[in-house]
């Protein structure tokens, strides 16, 4: 039998943690105090801004454990905080982690998870600084506050995109959606876990990067991710920035993994391209004449496409499509919610 958490205790899984991140984590020069005291402590950098989220993953709500290793499980947990950092124009640099475990979760699961938050933070120096460990009597959970920091006077919101502004969008929003849907309705499940649709739900790519460069360029007047669906967070931009949108179909930037398995399930590919996803995705507005320079910045670390796939509107809350016969038709923009009833 595997050695478990019940085995060692909290502290003692602690003990192993934070010899785990001394070993194969970051070693920041502005934390002041790490893991070992009550809180943690750093030094803020001149010259930047503080940026803040957090983000929970519940067991068989957010991920399935059939489908994820312990690893890609630690690296999606955290590419998704990172995300969030990154559509702000942000760099991640200080993370918590707090985990429910149950007693029998093997410690080896638990030292890959870490070595999968730190395979994402590692690339940009960043450092896994506290958290906390508790006992789940149901399902497992991951629960990441991560500290980011942006340059002053760069960071870029969803709330200030303008009417005449085009909408971009970068790689192929949908695509771990899909991939979702194969995992839950293929009738033929072998080798799924190789696919690329459905690695890129198990473990999302994100454009923290991009971000950054595009935020450097100082032409974006307003950039979200797509961790909710590109409908449902270009709402959240709408919403926010008190505007509306029209977007184009034939314009819409579809992968042809995403057409082939949309035809294999059954399903409208632009559908599921506007639908509720774990895509990270960017989706960034900006004047017409700074398209080709943002495209340019995401192009110096991204081979993906940018595509300009509409307009914003000065109609507040209205989204629509103008489909391939030139009829219009309205979206109800909609994204991710944590408690509607869902069939999967």
């Amino acid at each position: 039998m595997p050695e478990s958490v019940g085995d060692i205790g909290e502290f003692g899984l602690i003990h192993r943690i934070d010899k785990l991140i001394h070993t194969e984590g970051i070693q920041c020069e502005e934390v002041i105090l790490g893991i070992g005291d009550d809180t943690a402590c750093f030094r803020p950098r001149v010259g930047y801004e503080l940026l803040v989220t957090c983000d929970c993953m519940v067991e068989g709500r957010h991920y399935l454990t059939e489908y994820i290793t312990s690893l890609d499980l630690g690296r999606r947990a955290m590419a998704l905080n990172i995300s969030d950092v990154g559509a702000m124009g942000g760099r991640p640099r200080y993370a918590l982690v707090s985990l429910g475990l149950r007693g029998d979760t093997p410690v080896r699961d638990v030292e890959d998870m870490y070595r999968g938050f730190m395979a994402e933070l590692n690339p940009f120096g960043g450092a896994i600084i506290g958290g906390n460990i508790t006992k789940s009597e149901g399902g497992a959970f991951i629960d990441i506050t991560l500290i980011g920091e942006v340059e002053e006077g760069r960071m870029v919101c969803r709330s200030t995109a303008r009417p005449g502004d085009v909408v971009l969008v970068t790689g192929y929003p949908g695509q771990a959606a899909t991939g979702l849907q194969m995992l839950l309705h293929a009738k033929d499940k072998e080798n799924l876990q190789d696919h690329s649709l459905t690695q890129a739900y198990t473990t999302p790519t994100h454009r923290a990067r991009e971000g950054a460069a595009i935020a450097a360029t100082g032409c974006a007047t307003a950039m979200i991710d797509t961790s909710d669906g590109f409908l449902g967070d270009l709402g959240h931009i709408c919403e926010e920035s008190g505007v509306g949108a029209e977007l184009v179909q034939e314009k819409l930037p579809l992968s042809k993994a995403l057409k082939r398995a949309a035809a294999a399930l059954g399903r409208d590919p632009h559908a599921l391209f506007f639908q509720d996803s774990d895509d990270y995705e960017l989706i960034v507005t900006c004047r017409s004449e700074h398209t080709e320079k943002i495209q340019a910045a995401v192009a110096k670390t991204y081979e993906g496409p940018v595509s300009e796939v509409g307009t914003i509107t000065d109609k507040a809350g209205e989204i629509a499509v103008i489909r391939r016969d030139g009829s219009r038709q309205a979206l109800t923009a909609k994204g991710w919610d944590h408690f509607a009833k869902t069939d999967s």
